[in-house]
């Protein structure tokens, strides 16, 4: 088990260079290859002028639609954006030559590109943009039919493989493989009870082991969960919430609801499914005001903003902020920040950040004046302490991988709940201890691992010398680590050396981050 956490950690190290955005355009990009060359051997339905066609038209209509809405609201074209829309509808409708058939996917598009800004609260998109476009031309096609509609012709066994592929690397870098799990499941045993009841009542014989594998190999279920529904703008923040909206769209998507011409299946599935993501979410994206930046080390900084409006959060959660910026880099306009803030600071919301790196983002965040404000585009997390206050925790973090707890130490403070904590602050140098005065005020048993050894510590504070930060070393320092429930927020090399050790807790809860 501890070589599967050190290769996943590894491996989430490298996904996360890249922007989340970026990343999915590579992937639905090198989907979009492969079926172009399978559609010069006919294994997909649509013909490789077909699939152009298709790609010209999306591509004109989603780019001049995000084109003329970012003049309008004086933003920067986002093309990673409009590429997205783009691939997933070309997956998801019709491809066709055809005039008719050809305007159904300029509107869809259109459609598709308009629903960012009209159905979207505080920065946030309310549905999935491409499910909206094909949802659109599905209902348009009830009264002008030869305009098209929906089709999901990537469910297909020839494409069942690249999908299953490329759709890993996006799960891995959102961290949504259980969440998309859950929805697999449901959706394939769903359908599978359908389809046994719609045989038996027609009376013709039922393999179930072909109808197995015709769901899974040869259905819409897999590219709807991973290039979909696992998109984190229209996803609750908290794990259970997910689960709930993953368990939804399964159930409809599996056995969709008839509604005369036209059923409650696949996008129309997702859209009610963000519909009650959105229920989850509606008080969790907010617009700051930028206050000023707070110099906690020689290379870190706070940053204090006043939420604009009504804000709601745990701690231990991150948010992610978009800082428009013109030519921003492969890791976009948006990052994640734990909260430093507790939620009892509220409106005040606090975040930090470690200087030196010379991305877009940071270069642009650094020039942002104190009374401008910033969009929140949501709040997610599960890296929150245990509800049972009597449970024992230990928390290790290294270097900005403090942030999540400070704000957990301010919340255990405020709320008078006094926990068993012990900490292992993990830092480069003594000067880098940062936000010492809040584990100072805790009064926790703090173990410090740092290259040189720091001055004045407090009564209940040691410096590890001569212990080496690995499996062996955590728990020389923590004899009880099997009694704790464990929590580490760092680098994923750091996770991954910690471990075996860690295995040993009651619980074990990461926060991984690969820099910004």
């Amino acid at each position: 088990m501890s070589s599967l956490t050190a290769l996943w950690n590894r491996v989430f190290a490298v996904l996360g260079r890249f922007s989340m955005y970026r990343l999915v355009v590579v992937a639905l990009g090198a989907l979009a290859v492969v079926a172009l060359l399978l559609s010069f051997f006919g294994l997909v339905g649509p013909t490789p002028w077909e699939l152009l066609a298709t790609f010209a038209v999306l591509a004109a209509a989603c780019a001049g639609t995000d084109g003329i809405a970012h003049a309008v609201v004086g933003k920067a074209p986002r093309w990673e954006s409009s590429l997205i829309t783009v691939l997933i509808l070309l997956f998801v409708l019709r491809p066709t030559v055809e005039p008719l058939g050809v305007a159904g996917l300029f509107v869809a598009g259109i459609v598709a590109s308009a629903s960012k800004y009209l159905l979207a609260w505080q920065g946030r998109h309310i549905f999935n943009p491409a499910a909206v476009g094909a949802a659109f031309l599905t209902v348009l096609s009830i009264w002008l039919p030869d305009l098209g509609s929906s089709a999901w012709w990537v469910g297909t066994e020839a494409l069942a493989l690249p999908v299953i592929l490329l759709g890993l690397v996006v799960l891995l870098r959102t961290e949504k493989m259980r969440i998309i799990a859950v929805f697999l499941v449901i959706a394939i045993a769903v359908a599978f009870v359908r389809t046994s009841v719609q045989f038996q009542g027609a009376g013709l014989p039922f393999d179930s082991g072909a109808v197995f594998w015709q769901l899974l190999w040869s259905s819409p279920f897999l590219f709807l969960g991973a290039f979909m529904l696992s998109e984190p703008l229209t996803l609750p923040p908290r794990r259970w919430q997910q689960f709930t909206v993953a368990a939804l769209v399964g159930v409809l998507a599996g056995w969709p609801i008839d509604l005369g011409a036209i059923s409650l299946g696949q996008e129309r599935a997702l859209l009610i499914g963000n519909a009650l993501a959105f229920a989850f979410t509606i008080r969790t994206a907010v617009r700051l005001r930028f206050v000023e930046r707070v110099v906690r080390t020689p290379s870190v900084r706070e940053l204090v903003f006043r939420a604009q409006g009504r804000f709601r959060f745990s701690a231990g959660q991150y948010l992610e902020l978009e800082v428009p910026h013109p030519h921003p880099d492969a890791r976009g306009t948006r990052r994640e920040f734990s909260i430093v803030s507790a939620p009892e600071d509220l409106p005040e919301v606090r975040i930090a950040l470690r200087e030196g790196s010379q991305s877009s983002y940071k270069k642009a965040l650094a020039l942002v004046e104190p009374g401008q404000t910033l969009a929140v585009t949501g709040v997610w997390g599960d890296f929150v302490l245990p509800a049972r206050p009597s449970a024992p925790v230990l928390m290790v973090a290294a270097g900005i991988g403090v942030t999540p707890f400070v704000a957990q130490l301010r919340h255990l403070r405020r709320s008078g709940d006094d926990r068993d904590v012990v900490f292992i602050y993990v830092a480069s140098d003594a000067e880098e201890l940062a936000f010492r005065e809040d584990l100072e005020a805790a009064g926790i048993p703090v173990i410090v691992f740092t290259r040189d050894e720091p001055a004045s510590l407090p009564r209940n504070w040691r410096w590890a010398r001569g212990v080496r930060l690995d499996a062996a070393g955590l728990e020389q320092v923590v004899p009880d680590l099997a009694a704790r429930h464990a929590y580490i927020s760092g680098p994923p090399g750091l996770i991954a050396d910690l471990a075996p050790a860690l295995e040993k807790a009651r619980s074990i809860t990461t926060d991984a981050f690969s820099g910004y």
